[in-house]
């Protein structure tokens, strides 16, 4: 069985690679991009039976951290770049 689902061992891997003192935060729903504080890992089983692990939030209210930076809505492409407008010809005082 092939799953599309991030395992452990996945997330240990690319964990790996990151600096140990940073601190973990969840980036939540692509349509409205938030910042969350992760506060706990815990293990449980779901209704297959199978083990499962589960990062969550804090429940103080400071967990939800704000806006998710754009450069990482975009990275994980839940938004667009976005270009700034062309620029129009400034107006000159008298109407030309």
């Amino acid at each position: 069985m092939t799953s599309s689902e991030m395992t452990v061992a996945d997330l240990i891997d690319l964990l790996s690679g990151c600096d140990r003192d940073a601190p973990v935060r969840l980036a939540m729903n692509p349509f409205f991009p938030m910042a969350h504080r992760l506060e706990r890992v815990l293990a449980s089983v779901d209704e297959t039976g199978r083990t499962v692990v589960y990062l969550a939030e804090g429940r103080d209210t400071d967990a939800q951290l704000g806006h998710l930076p754009p450069e990482v809505a975009v990275d994980l492409t839940w938004q667009s770049p976005v270009q700034a407008p062309p620029r129009r010809p400034r107006r000159r005082a008298g109407g030309k």
